[in-house]
């Protein structure tokens, strides 16, 4: 997580014109499954937070309405030419949008998911409280990210990264009881994802 919102667009400005030759790769195992994860549920409305360049909207099934937010709007421009580019109907907005700050009703999605963005935003938990709002009761909110682990070769590697935060565009330690145990979400997945198991899959249903 980066300090501030201000600190994030700086960051993904530096990254939009690289972002899916370079992180595309090394990011596609997770992106694959949360939205193969998605498209196992019912026809709905998805909210995705952080849709970036929008490189995940290609992969959802049609029958699903996608309305995407992304605080850069570096990172959005190159969405919407992607969305132009394939003609995706199904993508019902890109919006510039703060994902602590939410400017939707109570339950206007039936999921939302957020890929790769817990360890950008500057409050996290504020994040997942926004996600969860905006989506319907037995509705379902799907993370993948990076989380730290506490000891080992990794763990040191992680907090010798962590002083290059906002350079980098994220923050490397991150622990997964950071967005665990809220009381108005169930855990109904939980499966680690390679490469080397370094990014997880939480799907929870929205109680």
């Amino acid at each position: 997580m980066l300090d501030d919102a201000q600190s994030v667009v700086t960051a993904y400005a530096r990254w939009a014109p690289i972002y899916d030759p370079i992180f595309g790769f090394a990011t596609g195992v997770g992106r694959k499954a949360a939205v193969s994860t998605l498209n196992e549920l019912p026809s709905g409305r998805i909210l995705e937070v952080g849709v970036g360049t929008g490189i995940s909207l290609p992969l959802y099934k049609r029958r699903h309405q996608i309305v995407g937010i992304d605080l850069s709007p570096d990172m959005l421009d190159r969405a919407r030419k992607r969305v132009a580019r394939l003609g995706a109907s199904n993508v019902e907005a890109l919006i510039e949008m703060d994902a602590a700050n939410l400017a939707f009703d109570d339950a206007s999605f039936d999921v939302a998911v957020a890929m790769y963005v817990m360890t950008v935003v500057p409050d996290p938990q504020r994040v997942l409280a926004e996600m969860v709002r905006v989506v319907r009761p037995g509705g379902h909110v799907v993370l993948v990210n990076h989380f730290s682990v506490d000891k080992g070769p990794r763990a040191a590697i992680e907090r010798s990264l962590s002083r290059y935060a906002r350079t980098i565009g994220w923050h490397p330690e991150f622990r997964i009881g950071e967005v665990l145990h809220r009381s108005d979400l169930k855990l109904v997945k939980r499966r680690e994802l390679p490469p080397a198991r370094l990014f997880t899959l939480l799907e929870f249903k929205r109680l």
